[in-house]
């Protein structure tokens, strides 16, 4: 959803530039939850820490996209007008939320049977921001430019139900590969 935000910011001040100035808050904040994930469990450097985090992180993808699948409620904060660090703070919490970290729970446990679980996983957690940091950047510059809120408010779908299934799928997956 950084995307998004990063684009009401720039129509708000009717200014690409703010767009573009949001992007590097909302990679900061999305790469500091995943990392937080990588840490731990490269810092543990335990098998059965690794299994433990991925179990509890498995049945916690799954629970809370189940909980957003099933749920009317949506999280509100302090609306759109953010300065930087602030949106930093915003993606760090919705990325954590949403389960960037935990999602990659498989390839962090995988990078111990390599032998590099710590530089691995930050390798891993940098490759996903800069992965996510293009595409959002190219789809907010893209309805910036070419749909502004007008493309929103016809062709919307609900992306929290998306985000939902992404998680429950990430969790099962996550679960699945234990039991192999």
């Amino acid at each position: 959803m950084g995307w998004l935000f990063a684009v009401a910011r720039g129509l708000q001040e009717r200014d690409r530039g703010v767009v573009l100035a949001s992007l590097p808050a909302i990679a900061a904040g999305h790469l500091a939850s995943v990392a937080v994930v990588a840490l731990a469990i490269g810092l543990t450097g335990s098998l059965v820490t690794a299994t433990v985090l991925s179990v509890l992180g498995g049945t916690v993808l799954v629970a809370f996209g189940l909980w957003q699948l099933l749920s009317t409620r949506h999280f509100r904060w302090v609306g759109m007008r953010l300065t930087l660090p602030q949106l930093a703070a915003w993606s760090f919490l919705m990325s954590s939320a949403h389960g960037a970290g935990l999602m990659l729970i498989p390839l962090f446990t995988g990078l111990h049977a390599e032998g590099r679980p710590l530089s691995g996983g930050l390798e891993v957690a940098a490759l996903h921001t800069l992965a996510m940091f293009a595409v959002a950047g190219t789809v907010a510059v893209l309805v910036y430019q070419v749909a502004g809120l007008t493309v929103l408010r016809r062709a919307w779908f609900n992306v929290d139900r998306l985000w939902a299934v992404a998680l429950v799928v990430a969790g099962g997956l996550t679960l699945a590969q234990l039991a192999h």
